[in-house]
């Protein structure tokens, strides 16, 4: 029995490893143990706890309970307690996900005591290293001893920066395995869809209708911190809300709210407020964000895995970013970069208000990504 010790933190971890977490109990659970630690980088119940809840997950063993700061003070926080952890369980490999504090901690940690790194979401580029997330996954698929990419580009990426794409016999940091895998997040999309039919019921509680509104999240610092840009972007949402007549849902962050309170104008702030087409609600749970995206009209984000759920349930998406890691549905059409200009949201939803004749190629694998790393996990390590 191999010992696995999952690295989760940040929401979209915690969703992304249900997926290895349901693979181990059904098919590999006489080969590996899982073992969740929770870094505590979100401890909102809302951005937390409702994920082990509602999508069954097991409940970590640990929890690091380190809650927000600077990124130097929560990283240190999480390596010196994963470091104690890892030294007490001695795990066969640690699995880390993605690209927040918590990845970067679990695979710095790991590496400097010898545990093999497996990362999940390897390969994925921005190519934009002020971002903090862009500088995590490199360092970290680089610490690595397995590297599972989501997609063809992200393998691409890493041949380009030097990784061997041959299998290798005896694997290493300094001789991992590289593979393409398909993407977690559609394993569990297509998953849970069938179980947020069964249970959700946000539509009727927020009061929208079925392709009659638009999904928008906003969260990243880029967006939020900077007053011009926040202003720019409600500025296109009213503008969209009023001329289409779509109600405009925005399930978010406490922090963005707090950002709303402190740098919006009060003319904005006003306007909001008198609109109740625009719903500000508080971060939803998985099984409520896929009845949103499967039901709306459009998605505008500047979150990852909103960008490729959009793809998923074929929604259109506008993304309020500069760059992006999922540059597939980019090039195919199915998702336009607006940043935070006002001016090129408004034409992406012109765009995408009157086009048709979709594609949606088979980017992301065949749902079963999460049992295709376990078994390598079983056969390499």
């Amino acid at each position: 029995m191999k010992k696995i010790i999952t690295i989760v933190g940040a929401r979209p971890q915690i969703i992304k490893s249900s997926a290895i977490s349901r693979a181990i109990s059904t098919v590999f659970s006489t080969e590996l143990e899982e073992i969740i630690v929770h870094t505590g980088q979100h401890y909102d119940e809302n951005m937390s706890d409702i994920f082990f809840n509602e999508m069954g997950i097991p409940r970590p063993k640990y929890n690091l309970n380190v809650g927000s700061g600077g990124h130097g003070a929560q990283t240190a926080k999480m390596l010196e307690g994963l470091e104690k952890i890892f030294q007490d369980e001695n795990p066969t490999a640690v699995l880390v996900y993605g690209d927040t504090n918590s990845t970067i901690a679990g695979a710095l940690a790991a590496s400097k005591i010898h545990i093999p790194v497996i990362h999940v979401e390897a390969g994925l580029r921005s190519f934009n290293k002020r971002m903090p997330e862009e500088v995590n996954r490199i360092a970290c698929d680089h610490m690595s001893t397995m590297l599972f990419t989501p997609t063809i580009t992200g393998l691409q990426n890493l041949k380009n920066e030097g990784f061997g794409l041959e299998m290798p016999t005896d694997i290493s940091p300094d001789n991992p395995l590289v593979v393409h895998c398909g993407d977690v997040m559609y394993d569990n999309s297509l998953y849970f869809s069938k179980v947020s039919k069964e249970k959700s019921t946000i539509l009727s509680d927020i009061d929208v209708i079925e392709n009659e509104f638009i999904l928008c999240t906003i969260h990243r610092d880029a967006n939020t911190d900077v007053e011009e840009n926040l202003n720019a972007i409600f500025r296109a949402l009213l503008t969209i809300h009023e001329k289409s007549g779509l109600s405009i849902v925005l399930p978010l962050h406490p922090r963005t709210k707090k950002q709303m309170d402190e740098l919006l104008s009060n003319e904005l702030k006003e306007k909001i407020s008198k609109k109740p087409g625009v719903k500000i609600i508080d971060p939803a749970g998985f099984l409520d964000i896929i009845a949103l995206e499967k039901n709306s009209k459009m998605i505008i984000t500047d979150s990852g895995g909103l960008q490729k759920e959009s793809f998923f349930f074929q929604k259109p998406c506008i993304i309020l970013r500069p760059q992006t890691e999922w540059v597939e549905i980019v090039e195919n059409g199915n998702a336009i970069l607006a940043d935070h200009d006002e001016e090129r949201i408004l034409s992406a939803f012109d765009h995408f208000d009157s086009a048709q004749g979709f594609s949606y190629p088979n980017f992301y694998g065949d749902g079963k990504a999460a049992e295709f790393i376990c078994r390598q996990i079983v056969n390499f390590l």
